[in-house]
Parts: structure tokens; sequence; C-alpha cells
């Protein structure tokens, strides 16, 4: 046996627990860091051939793994813009150079530009709602940008659908005379109701819908902009011609048997300073019952501005206006790769592919194995500090044993060197 080679061992074993120490050092410094992944040496030897008779002593090597597959808890707090994944998968995040990266550190919040950040600096990345509902691009980050929501304007969209369900009195009194359709001042009409719809800008359109039976199963349905009724207390305010003219006139027939609607069901007009608006009447009923709405519906909204932001599940990240109105902005994915804990850990608590982790493969949450996006929660680190006392003291016990054999080794070369005295 070499007392050099004895030495270097017990060097090597001291560099082993030194690095060891370094992981639980870093553990413990990062118990608090949101995300933060677990690390851990891992040992394996390092034997040299001996010869018949003499035994030669190696060395040992360390592997540092982390335990990035390993969920952390999950602690819920006040703000809707952390996030957690509470299952397999990484938020997709872009550094200021643009490059991306993985973490799963989601406390985000809006920076100057309504870019949301995590606390290293890192700008979570999503799909946009602007040309519809995204697809994900599973094995690259193309079509991926900062998510962005600033309030620097008001929104508002016009109304282009709608819809009508009610019941109109089959035992009605047929209008025999001048009747909505015909545009006369001092029509008579059987029943009426009004809906709110919005025109281009955002403004406020209530239309009156009148419907007037003109005979058995048969009545007419007209459409006027309330704007253009003439003041008074007239059942029908509007005078001929324009600009009281009817945005829509046609005739409903029924089925005499069943009261349900047997001609077209759709009322088509144009909103002043509007959209084409379709109004969906296909559920009026006729049946011997007084006038009845029980639905009244169109879409569209007035000028409003972002008054919160929700986070489902599924990663849809939405914003809700002062108005009510709740639209879609960003779909947020998820990442993996095939071997999760080989991926290469950076500054900043991210992840990038490595040879060993495979492609990076992204999806939705929810969707195939990826997880859950929680809003309103941090992932808290995976290191448990009970767990690493317990090995920085096992470690110093090692390092300790490891300097006696150097010191061992040591005091045997100095009574060889002084054999010759």
């Amino acid at each position: 046996m070499s007392l050099y080679g004895m030495m270097r061992t017990s060097v090597s074993g001291m560099n082993a627990q030194a690095n060891r120490l370094s992981t639980v050092a870093d553990n413990i410094a990062n118990s608090s860091t949101a995300g933060y992944k677990r690390a851990r040496t891992d040992f394996s030897t390092m034997v040299i051939p001996s010869t018949s008779g003499s035994y030669t002593s190696g060395s040992v090597n360390t592997t540092i793994r982390y335990a990035i597959s390993q969920q952390g808890s999950l602690q819920s707090t006040t703000s809707a813009t952390d996030l957690a994944v509470n299952g397999n998968g990484m938020f997709v995040v872009q550094s200021s150079s643009g490059t991306p990266y993985l973490t799963r550190a989601g406390a985000f919040v809006p920076d100057a530009q309504g870019r949301l950040v995590n606390a290293a600096g890192y700008y979570l990345m999503g799909y946009s709602f602007e040309s519809g509902p995204p697809a994900a691009v599973a094995n690259g980050f193309e079509g991926l940008e900062a998510i962005r929501i600033r309030q620097d304007s008001l929104t508002s969209d016009p109304t282009t659908s709608g819809e009508l369900t009610a019941n109109l009195n089959s035992n009605a009194t047929a209008v025999t005379g001048a009747n909505p359709s015909g545009n006369t001042a001092g029509a008579q009409f059987t029943s009426k109701t009004s809906l709110v719809v919005y025109d281009n800008l955002g403004g406020e359109v209530l239309l009156d819908v009148y419907f007037t039976k003109t005979g058995a199963n048969t009545w007419d349905v007209s459409v006027f902009n309330k704007a253009d009724a003439a003041t008074g207390s007239t059942p029908f305010p509007y005078s001929p011609g324009t600009p009281a003219a009817a945005l829509h006139n046609s005739t409903m027939t029924f089925n005499p048997a069943t009261g349900e609607l047997t001609s077209a069901g759709q009322l088509t007009m144009t909103i002043p300073n509007g959209s084409a608006f379709s109004l969906d009447v296909s559920k009026v009923s006729q049946l011997a019952e007084d006038f009845m709405i029980f639905d009244a519906s169109a879409n569209g909204s007035p000028p409003a501005g972002i008054e919160s932001i929700i986070i489902g599940q599924d990663g849809t990240l939405s914003a809700q206006y002062t108005n009510g109105a709740v639209k879609e902005l960003y779909r947020i994915p998820l990442a993996t790769a095939r071997s999760p804990d080989m991926l290469r850990v950076l500054p900043g608590n991210v992840f990038s592919q490595s040879n060993e982790s495979g492609d990076v493969r992204i999806g939705f949450p929810g969707e195939s194995d990826f997880g859950k996006v929680m809003s309103g929660t941090l992932e808290e680190s995976n290191a448990d500090i009970a767990q690493e006392l317990t090995l920085m003291i096992e470690s110093q016990r090692s390092y300790t044993a490891n300097s006696k054999v150097f010191q061992t080794g040591s005091d045997l070369m100095d009574i060889l060197v002084n054999l010759k005295r």
C-alpha cells in the first residue's frame, strides 16, 4: 500500500464531503426560496487495480443532482399573479435578452410595462388570444410572448349577437289596423319589450321590440331605435320616414299544434353607429298564456378598464373589467422534459435543456400529464432544514474521519523518513 495513495484517498474523501456540505449550505440558504429545488451529492467509487498481496486505495467521485421533479408544499397567497404548478410541468419564462428558460418559481408581479416578472427578473411567457384560441407548439418556444397586462386604454365591444326567449299569447286579439311594421304614427301592437345593445364606440343603444298579432299563428315583429322615438306618452312614439324607420321588420309564424316557431328564427339588422346584429328568437313560442320574457341577452360591452386578473387552472389568463365583462388575454403553457431531474440548473432558479434531460415538451395545464396552474399560490422550496442539518452533521463527521486518515498517513510518512536517523 502506498502512503501517498492513502493520503490522496483521504483528500478525495474530504473533497467529497466538502461538496456535500456545499449542497447542504445551498439548500439551507434557499429553504425560503419559492420554487427552489433541493440539490444533493451522490457518491461513487473510483477503484484502482491492486496486485496480489497489495491493495491500492482509490478515491471517491461526487455527482450533484437536483430534485427538480419533486414538488414542494403549496402555500396560499393574496396575489392572483402568484402561480404554482400542482403536478408536473414548469412555467416558461424569458430573460431580458429574450432567452427562454423553465422554472417553478411563480412569484410574478407586473412591472412598469405590465409584464409579469418574478423575483429573479424572468418574464412569464404565454400564447395570446388575439388571433383566437391558441394552440401549443409541442417541441419549441415559437409563438410564445411575454405576457403583458397594462391599463393604457379603455376597451369596449360592439354588440353582434343576442338571444330573446319569450312567449306570445295565442289568445291575443289580432290587430286589424296599422301596426309598427308599417311605421305609422299611432300604430297598434300586441306586446313590447326592450333590449340594450352597444355601438362601435361602446355607446348604449336601447332597442324597442314590438310584436303584433296579425292573424292566426302569425305575428309581425319590428325593432326600432329608442333614440328615434318622439317625445310624449303615445303607445307607439315613432313617426313615418327617416330617422324613425324600423331597423327590422319581419313576420313570424307558429305551428298551431305545438306553438313552436316555424319561420326563420334570426332577426338581422344594423345597430346605429354599430355592427351587424343578429337576434336569435328561435325559442320564442306561442302558447295560451300571457306575454312573458324568459331570457334576453346580447353580447358587447361599454367602455371599461381592467379591474382584476383571473387565472384559471387550465392556464387561461383573463381580464375582468369594471363593467363585469371578462376577456381572455393569454393562455399559460407548461413545459417538461423526458428527464426533468437532468435539466441544466442556472442562476435565478431556472432550468434549461441538456443532453441528459432530453428535448423540452410544451403543453397546456390539465392536458396529457401536465399539472394544473394554481393562482394565488406559491410552491415552497422542497428542501427540509431538519434533513439538511442531519446531513451536515454526518458530513462533518465523515470529513473529520477522512482528515484523521490523512493525519495518520502523514505521521507514518514522518516515521518512514526518520528511519535513517
